[in-house]
């Protein structure tokens, strides 16, 4: 299988689409003031859908970034907050945090090899189920 979709919750569409469109994804389907839809740079897609009302979450977006560190500095010059900036983790990925308008947790990070291939990975003759 292959994830393609995530939805996300908003309660302004037009002002969620904007955000998403000043952190760089392009919009490939707008239906105010219901749903947008945006295509990321591997051809995965994710959406907004109206909601009254947006619920706290624990659950957090990754998007990849090639250049975390320039792309957080142009964000930032955009007026983008944070509530971290990019840092190094123990699992070997650079990570920065921040929310969209409605609170959903957005991380941008840099992995490189290591998304797919930690030193830690289940070798491909581990017992599953």
């Amino acid at each position: 299988m292959n994830m393609n979709q995530v939805t996300l919750p908003a309660t302004d569409v037009e002002r969620s689409a904007l955000f998403y469109r000043r952190l760089g994804f392009t919009q490939i389907v707008s239906a105010p003031p219901r749903y947008a839809r945006f295509e990321c740079e591997g051809g995965a897609t994710f959406s907004l859908h109206a909601f009254d009302t947006v619920l706290p979450s624990q659950t957090v977006v990754y998007f990849e970034c090639d250049d975390l560190d320039g792309t957080y500095q142009r964000l930032c010059k955009l007026g983008i907050e944070f509530n971290q900036a990019p840092k190094d983790q123990i699992w070997l990925w650079r990570e920065a945090y921040l929310q969209d308008p409605d609170g959903n947790m957005i991380c941008l990070y840099s992995a490189g090899n290591t998304r797919r291939f930690p030193p830690w990975r289940l070798s491909d003759d581990s017992p599953r189920l």
